[in-house]
């Protein structure tokens, strides 16, 4: 770590408390009978395991970092500060819901708008991730059982392994061709979903993440654990950070490449350089026509 580097150990050591009784909690209604499961008014699924490990995490924040703000997907944001934590409950509601083991509590610490520490803990795979600015990226049972994450080295796309979320949510805005696209030039590709895709990109499993609209609490976490793995985290816009409503993850090496596919292109006549063609080589008609021949 470099000198004058803040060191965020205590905040780190924290958040495995906070995420050790939010396994407590999600475990034990994980596939119970009694588990109430309500629609949101953008029609996602929460469920009372979500609430209850939101509300645990507040709790003890309040007691330990009461200066700190907080944002949680359940109940938004409290308090103002440069300190502020993030919460997912449960990354992977529906996941919850049906029964499949592949969700996360996602907790994260931001200062100053840069994610320093982040965790994320799927108990019912056994396996938890961690990092913190400038400590690297790990992965293991607890801290001391843990393996160090890195990133693959693969250059090119052709040797490639992509995780791209759920088709339908391309489809939704207009960008299927695009990362479909993609997908064709890719080695091979898997929609392994949520928090698992940039995981195992985080561990050289996979080589390139992305989804096309996602909320800060969705991604805060895995941003640095990407960063600190070697890899880069951005917006579809090649923005860096968690804060762009969408995401495109890599080992660094293709993300270029990558974005080059993704990124966004200016439709709207309106939006693109007054001295860029509408038409003919160079427009943006001929960059997407590019992208399918490729």
């Amino acid at each position: 770590m470099a000198t004058g580097t803040p060191d965020y150990t205590d905040d780190l050591r924290l958040a495995h408390v906070l995420a050790d009784d939010a396994d407590s909690l999600s475990t034990a209604r994980f596939k119970a009978l009694d588990l109430h499961v309500m629609s949101k008014p953008d029609l996602t699924p929460v469920t009372d395991a979500d609430q209850a490990v939101e509300e645990s995490i507040r709790r003890t924040l309040g007691r330990v970092r009461s200066r700190d703000a907080i944002t949680g997907e359940e109940q938004g944001t409290s308090g103002h500060s440069q300190r502020r934590w993030i919460i997912d409950p449960i990354d992977g509601t529906k996941n919850f819901v049906r029964g499949v083991p592949v969700w996360a509590t996602l907790i994260s610490l931001v200062v100053d708008d840069e994610v320093v520490v982040g965790v994320v803990s799927a108990p019912m795979l056994q396996r938890r991730w961690w990092a913190s600015k400038g400590h690297g990226a790990w992965t293991g049972r607890s801290l001391m059982k843990s393996t160090r994450c890195e990133v693959s080295d693969v250059r090119r796309l052709e040797d490639a392994s992509l995780s791209y979320s759920s088709i339908s949510g391309w489809d939704e805005r207009d960008r299927l061709d695009d990362v479909v696209a993609l997908m064709r030039r890719c080695w091979r590709t898997r929609a392994y979903g949520d928090f698992w895709s940039y995981m195992l990109l985080a561990e050289g499993a996979v080589d390139i993440a992305a989804e096309p609209s996602l909320e800060v609490y969705d991604m805060a976490a895995l941003d640095v654990i990407v960063r600190e793995a070697g890899g880069r985290f951005t917006s579809l816009d090649g923005t860096d950070g968690p804060f762009g409503g969408n995401a495109l993850a890599t080992n660094g090496h293709l993300h270029e490449a990558a974005l080059s596919f993704l990124g966004a292109l200016p439709d709207d006549p309106e939006d693109r350089d007054p001295d860029w063609p509408r038409t003919g080589p160079g427009s943006v008609s001929d960059l997407r026509d590019h992208r399918l021949r490729d």
